[in-house]
């Protein structure tokens, strides 16, 4: 679905050029989840804003199925940390945005969309401002919207970083039950190990200055909810951050 290949990015020019990330190539399977981890400044942002179509690389090529990303061909759901919202919309308002613009507000979009609502509760909130709602109602229009679109490929950035322990958790297993309806192609940038765990199938650990991928992990911890207790799966956490430590080395 996804293929970055030699993916350089520099920042600036001459004297004050930045190097952000330096040849890397990674491969995103259709219908799976893959979540980008390390420390910060080591590129996964960047990362990223290239497969999203909103940085160019200074070298090397990203495509989708053979062909270079290009989103007015491509329908890319982006999911920021801070979700994105307008605060003069209302929530119904804020949902249908994407839909809007893209021109696919039509009879098949209103059953997602009622569906969608129904999915995360959002029934009572409709009519209601970005300013009148919590952290995790704001995050579940955030994912209400870029689910609406059916996107080909959805790219997060740190969604649940800004809520508390509580709500995030509550916050990944609402986005696993739409992912498991919908199976959409997605790239997930993340701080926590845990979350990385829990929601992605693949991770790739990013290191180094400039940034690069160091290692990529198998993880079978991805989606089952009832081991994220297990010693098992603290061990894997264990070893995980170790890599970071290192940068892969």
């Amino acid at each position: 679905m996804l293929h970055f290949s030699g993916v350089s990015v520099d920042y600036g020019a001459g004297e004050d050029t930045v190097h952000a990330v330096a040849d890397t190539s990674l491969c995103v399977e259709r219908g799976t989840v893959l979540a980008l981890i390390g420390t910060s400044g080591c590129g996964k942002s960047t990362l990223l804003r290239v497969a999203a179509g909103l940085i160019r690389p200074t070298a090397g090529a990203v495509t989708s199925e053979g062909a270079p990303i290009d989103p007015r061909g491509l329908c890319i759901g982006f999911l920021p940390q801070n979700y994105g919202l307008l605060a003069w919309k209302t929530v119904r308002e804020n949902i249908l945005l994407g839909a809007e613009i893209k021109g696919v507000w039509n009879a098949e979009r209103m059953e997602t969309y009622d569906a969608l609502i129904a999915d995360l509760g959002l029934s009572e909130l409709l009519t209601r401002y970005p300013r009148e709602l919590s952290g995790g109602q704001q995050q579940r229009v955030g994912l209400a919207r870029v689910f609406l679109l059916a996107p080909d490929l959805l790219l997060m950035d740190e969604p649940f970083s800004a809520l508390d322990a509580i709500t995030r958790e509550s916050m990944q297993e609402v986005f696993l039950s739409l992912w498991k309806k919908h199976a959409v192609t997605t790239v997930l940038v993340t701080h926590y190990v845990e979350e990385a765990l829990t929601l992605a199938g693949r991770i790739a650990v990013m290191g180094g200055a400039p940034g690069h991928v160091t290692e990529l992990v198998d993880n079978p911890f991805a989606g089952d909810l009832t081991r994220r207790s297990s010693q098992d799966f603290f061990a894997m956490g264990q070893e995980l951050r170790a890599k970071i430590a290192r940068g892969g080395v």
